[in-house]
């Protein structure tokens, strides 16, 4: 599997917690600790509203968010003209995120700070 990037601060615990998650699930992970978050997302032109705690990078693609594997899968098989796909906020359930799941992970695609549907699970 490509190696994925993760961009996060380092006082964050949740990051840490999904950086394990990518992991487990067979990606070679190189961290990246920051201080200075917000010009990471300016760099891939993150809308606020799409913004989580951390940023990751694979291939031509940034993973924004505790996005679940299936959709990273989704990205690097279906290969769309996107920018990057991100799950918002930082959801229960999701993973690297304490508690249940409640109701439904949308995942959003993003181009050019547009968004659009990707996957919901």
């Amino acid at each position: 599997k490509p190696k994925i990037t993760v961009f996060y601060s380092p006082t964050c615990s949740c990051c840490r917690e999904y950086l394990t998650y990518l992991r487990t699930q067979g990606f070679p992970v190189e961290e990246k600790e920051t201080r200075d978050m917000l010009s990471v997302k300016e760099k891939y032109q993150i809308p606020s509203e799409m913004e989580s705690c951390h940023t990751a990078v694979i291939g031509d693609y940034f993973i924004e968010g505790h996005v679940p594997v299936e959709a990273i899968k989704k990205l690097l098989e279906e290969k769309p003209e996107i920018d990057g796909i991100a799950l918002p906020g930082m959801p229960s359930g999701s993973p690297g995120m304490p508690g249940p799941k409640q109701g439904t992970l949308k995942i959003h695609g993003l181009s050019g700070g547009q968004m659009q549907d990707f996957l919901e699970m």
